[in-house]
């Protein structure tokens, strides 16, 4: 079956007390993206993916990880 990807965008945007608009502007993307990947209804291409690691500064299978996987 489909394997959801699951991710922790949201929390590190709280931990650095960003807003969704100041992530988006960050990333250069609109906030509805920054939303839809928040609630995992879409996954960011990998190069939104790369930015999102090297703005957090953290992994990208720290960030992101496919659901079920260990």
């Amino acid at each position: 079956g489909e394997n959801k990807i699951r991710n922790i965008l949201k929390k590190l945007r709280k931990q650095r007390g960003l807003t969704q608009k100041e992530i988006a502007k960050l990333l250069e993307v609109s906030r509805q993206t920054v939303i839809s990947i928040e609630n995992e209804h879409r996954n960011p291409s990998l190069e939104l993916a790369l930015k999102i690691s090297e703005t957090f500064d953290k992994p990208i299978d720290k960030i992101f990880k496919l659901e079920g996987s260990k």
